[in-house]
Parts: structure tokens; C-alpha cells; sequence
């Protein structure tokens, strides 16, 4: 099967540091000129940005858009392994998976002449600091585009909405005093676990819509302590807030402000995503997966964050669609050998039926 060839192939690069993306980006390109698919490449901090094009100039045009970073993984997990239809390995579902099937998809689609194919590979999707990211730059280049999907962990859905992100840090104050006589302070440390649950209890977390039924709200990191034998009296901590796209990433901050014995350092956010999920291209997409899916296709919304936002951004609608799996950034992240199948088939049928489906819409 050449979705598992390919997808093993990119998973046995460690993509987490910098090396292994230039030299996973490098077999990309290589890949794709090998079948007479022309390349360009920009950079971002020293790392590359993948596009080709097929297709006739001129016809409507969609971008195939992924990345090939992936979070940090542990020892074994970039030596790709199957059980039955079980593809497992750091970043098989996140999203190496989709970005093979969206290789092979692109060359499969490279003698049509109904529509303009862009393929675009970036490296630092999974990056938490940056603002700026190699999609932004994409965009500003001129990348454009009437539609776009992302393949991130879908499940064969069409993700219409996404969760904005809100990365807060926070200082936790308390006391310090000797480590033999910790009653004499006030762990900041130990307080910190409470400034935590005070924000999972404050409005804005019980909050729901349609497509989610609350927020997420996760402590990712915790910064404390600076000898064995003293009272902590200060400690930082990371809060990963995902929230709805109803709601507003100022109000959920002032409601953090307000709580006590801490303060917010810094931030970092990445808007939320909404689409139309009646748009002629929801509709084509949603259509062309169906026959190569068992069960509802149809727009859902998306815990996760992507880089759709920076499509949408420009003005292009853009969703997130990629294959079946689970486990995406765990011990044991897996995609359906089937599913790359059907996600390559579903592709290269939306693109085939997109100009005919606009035209009897009235949109081309």
C-alpha cells in the first residue's frame, strides 16, 4: 500500500528538532520532483516551507495544507510499527498520515485540467510561542486560494470550527521560610495547584454552543522552587485554555486577572476558526467523503487548534479534514491504514467534482 509506505516513510523522521524536519523536508521534495512535480521552498527561522502546484493556472484553485513538526515523542515512536489496520507512531495521526495521502493525492491529480491543486508543508504547526508561524508567511507570500483544507485528526469529518487558543502564565506568590519548618511559609507551589482548579471553576470553563460542549483547560507546565530546603516562594505556571469561538479571549483574561495570590505574566493566542458549513466547498468535500466513509461526514467542531485560522485570516475559507485514528501527542498515536485510502480517494474526488459542483451552484 503506498499511503503506508509513504506515511512509515515520514513518521521515521524526528520531526520534534530541527534536523529532523530539514531532512524529512528534504525527502519531500525529493519525492515530489522525482514525479515531475515542481517545488518551491521559503524558510521560517531557519526551517523549510514546502509548496507545488499541478493543475491549470486560472482554474479554481485549492491548497492541500499540513505540517510535518511534531511534539516531542519517546524512545521507539519514530520506528513506525502496524497492528492490523493500526498505523502507530509519533505523529501518524498528527499528521503525517494525512500529509502522505496528500502527496500521493497530488500526484494522482497532477494530469487534471478542472482545477488548481497547491500543496503546502510547513514546519512548526506544534511550535507554542511563536505568533507568527510558517502558514502566516505563506499567506503574506501571496498563497492564496478559494479553499483550503488542513489535514489535521479529523476522523473523516469536515472540522468547520475550532477551539481559539489562550496560552496564559501565571505567577504564584506565597512565602518563603526554612524546609524544615514549612509551616512557617506558604508553598507558592502547593498554591499553585489551587489558582489552577479556581480557574477551571471561574464563568467562562462552564460555558457550551453548539458544536462544543465547554472549553478545555489544561496545566501544562509548572516552574517552581529554587533549593531543596526552603519554602517555595514564587512558581510559574503554564495554562492551556482552548476556548469556544463564541467567547472572547479579553473576558476570559479579566476573569483570570481577578483571581488572587497570582498574576499573569504572559501570553500567547491563536484566534478561533469558524467556516460556513453550507458553503458550496463544505458541501463538495463533505459529498466526495461520503461515499468513501461509513457514517456522518458532515462539519463538526474541533478541540484543537490549527492553521486554518491563517487562511481565514486572508479571506480564504479554510477546515480542517484528515484521517481516522486516535492518541494524537500519546504513548500509542495510531491512523487507519484504510482510512489514508479513503482520505487520498475522498481528496481527488473533491477536486475532480469541485468545478462542476461551483458552476451548478453558480459560485464558479
Amino acid at each position: 500500500m503506498e499511503e503506508r509506505q509513504l506515511a512509515e516513510k515520514l513518521i521515521g523522521y524526528d520531526t520534534s528538532q530541527g534536523d529532523g524536519i530539514r531532512l524529512c523536508a528534504g525527502f519531500v521534495k525529493g519525492w515530489l520532483e522525482a514525479r515531475e512535480i515542481p517545488t518551491t521552498q521559503l524558510e521560517i527561522r531557519g526551517l523549510p516551507i514546502l509548496t507545488a502546484a499541478v493543475g491549470p493556472e486560472g482554474a479554481p484553485a485549492i491548497v492541500l495544507h499540513g505540517h510535518i513538526d511534531v511534539v516531542p515523542g519517546r524512545e521507539g515512536q519514530f520506528e513506525p510499527r502496524v497492528e492490523g489496520d493500526r498505523l502507530i507512531g509519533r505523529g501518524a495521526y498528527d499528521m503525517k498520515g494525512a500529509a502522505a495521502a496528500m502527496m500521493l493525492a497530488l500526484n494522482d491529480l497532477k494530469d487534471q485540467r478542472d482545477v488548481r491543486v497547491l500543496f503546502a508543508i510547513v514546519p512548526d504547526e506544534e511550535s507554542e510561542d511563536e505568533d507568527y508561524r510558517g502558514t502566516d508567511l505563506l499567506v503574506d507570500e501571496g498563497l492564496r486560494a478559494s479553499f483550503a483544507i488542513t489535514g489535521e485528526p479529523t476522523d473523516m469529518h469536515v472540522g468547520v470550527a475550532a477551539k481559539g487558543v489562550l496560552a496564559v502564565r501565571l505567577e504564584v506568590s506565597g512565602r518563603a521560610a526554612h524546609g524544615s519548618t514549612p509551616w512557617e511559609g506558604d508553598n507558592a507551589i502547593l498554591k499553585s495547584f489551587a489558582v489552577f482548579r479556581n480557574i477551571e471553576s471561574l464563568p467562562f470553563s462552564r460555558e457550551s454552543s453548539e458544536l462544543f460542549d465547554r472549553p478545555s483547560i489544561n496545566l501544562g507546565r509548572i516552574l517552581g522552587g529554587d533549593a531543596l530546603n526552603k519554602v517555595p516562594d514564587t512558581c510559574v505556571i503554564d495554562v492551556d485554555i482552548r476556548y469556544l469561538p463564541e467567547q472572547e479571549e479579553e473576558q476570559i483574561l479579566a476573569q483570570i486577572e481577578g483571581l488572587p495570590d497570582s498574576r499573569v505574566i504572559s501570553t500567547f493566542t491563536r484566534p478561533p476558526v469558524e467556516v460556513d458549513p453550507d458553503s458550496a466547498f463544505v458541501r463538495a468535500l463533505c459529498a466526495a467523503t461520503s461515499a468513501h466513509h461509513d457514517g456522518d461526514v458532515t462539519g463538526v467542531g474541533r478541540d484543537g487548534a490549527s492553521d486554518a485560522i491563517s487562511f481565514i485570516r486572508a479571506g480564504v475559507p479554510a477546515v480542517e479534514f484528515g484521517p481516522s485514528g486516535a492518541g494524537h501527542h500519546g504513548p500509542d498515536e495510531w491512523v487507519s491504514l484504510a482510512s489514508l485510502g479513503a482520505y487520498r480517494r475522498a481528496l481527488c474526488d473533491f477536486a475532480t467534482a469541485l468545478r462542476p459542483a461551483l458552476e451548478s451552484d453558480g459560485s464558479a
